[in-house]
């Protein structure tokens, strides 16, 4: 159970603060499933003071424009018998509802010319949330808020953890309490998260014709985490009908939903998207334990299995800080030598190198980065370098900062 079930994140203050502001833009919450972001939203509005109607759009159909106007009216309802104060609607998995931004659109700018004070909260699983219907319909309307996975300082603060435990069962809250019962804590991951994701975030919402290749695709990027591999080579282990055009556009549709992603290679100069072999890189370590058959005491023992959760866990911090905008995350590898992760911030460029414990193909290339690249700060993560704990216990912003 919760050991503070009155926790709450630290973007909470940032959206409670912007709810207090007059009425400006609309405020969209982001991030993946299951980080908090309807537990947030919820204890913001109760501490706003201001009356709030909540509705989801999460249901297995995808919910109509007259769905949201439905919903808008009651909240207009509350603003005009609160006066001056205004009210609060917050419409939770709103890109499920079809023509979702029209209507938003439409809706906000009738309160704006009416002067009503109806502050907009909308929630939404995905990393990024800058998709058609807010470039060409919110433009100029909208803040986001964007929740990452949770940290391990959140973890351990929270539920207790140890630097183990998070390593293996990764940052999905809900998942905490059965942690002591190994097959359960699997069958929730599998089930509860990535098919709900795959299922109904992904294929229920983009078009995907070939769902086993997606499916299979997830899975291979989960086995293979931390490491480098190219399109071609990746539908060769599938074994699937299908093209390396189809297999970068599925990794996008699961690096948005928050489960995997594709670093691309660092070049010093505009990075094309295509033009590298990605580093396949989960967000949360939680989907490679799940995945697997060990349990945490096996793991620990796996030499090979326990680095490369050492090493997700080090890029999944990065990338989480990437998806929230805080800076961009690559690799480089240059003949048979590797930087295990580049991270560009505020203009500053940042090697990492993780000591993880785990066999690799290629050698340690700092050396020959530097020298290419002349970056401001170079990094090491494990064994007589920055320890794994207290890289993870601090904001990436610290590593990688003035």
């Amino acid at each position: 159970m919760l050991s503070n079930p009155s926790y709450t994140r630290p973007q909470a203050a940032e959206l409670l603060e912007r709810l207090r502001e007059p009425r400006r833009f609309i405020q969209i919450v982001t991030g993946a499933r299951q980080v908090g972001k309807t537990t947030l939203v919820n204890q913001v509005a109760e501490r706003a003071g201001l009356p709030h109607r909540y509705a989801s759009a999460d249901e297995p159909t995808l919910r109509g424009p007259g769905w949201i106007a439905q919903q808008w009216d009651i909240a207009r309802i509350e603003a005009d018998r609160a006066g001056a104060g205004g009210a609060l609607l917050i419409l939770d998995e709103v890109r499920k509802a079809s023509g979702w931004a029209e209507s938003v659109k439409r809706l906000w700018d009738e309160d704006t010319l009416a002067g009503r004070e109806l502050r907009v909260v909308l929630s939404e699983s995905a990393q990024l949330p800058m998709g058609r219907g807010l470039t060409e319909s919110l433009a100029g309307r909208f803040e986001v808020v964007h929740l990452p996975h949770w940290s391990y300082r959140e973890m351990r603060s929270v539920f207790g953890w140890s630097l183990h435990e998070y390593l293996f069962h990764g940052a999905y809250p809900g998942s905490a309490p059965l942690v002591k019962q190994p097959d359960r804590w699997s069958r929730y991951i599998r089930d509860s998260l990535i098919e709900t994701v795959i299922s109904r975030d992904v294929l229920l919402r983009s078009r995907v014709d070939k769902p086993v290749l997606l499916r299979r695709l997830f899975e291979l990027a989960c086995d293979y985490s931390g490491r480098i591999l190219s399109y071609t080579k990746m539908l060769g282990q599938l074994q699937e009908a299908g093209n390396t055009t189809t297999l970068a556009h599925y990794l996008d549709l699961l690096s948005a939903a928050g489960m995997v992603t594709g670093l691309q290679k660092y070049s010093g100069g505009t990075v094309r998207r295509r033009g590298s072999s990605p580093k396949l890189q989960v967000f949360n370590t939680a989907l490679m334990a799940a995945l697997s058959p060990l349990t945490l005491e096996q793991a620990v023992e796996d030499r090979t299995f326990w680095g490369r959760l050492v090493e997700s866990a080090v890029g999944a911090h990065l990338v989480n800080a990437a998806a929230a905008g805080r800076c961009e995350v690559y690799y480089w590898r240059g003949r048979n030598r590797e930087v295990d992760f580049v991270v560009r911030a505020g203009g500053r460029l940042t090697a990492i190198e993780v000591k993880s414990g785990r066999a690799s193909a290629t050698l340690p290339g700092m050396l020959a980065f530097t020298r290419m690249f002349n970056p401001d700060r170079t990094l090491l993560v494990g064994d007589d370098g920055v320890s794994v704990e207290d890289f993870l216990s601090v904001p990436v912003e610290y590593w990688v900062g003035p």
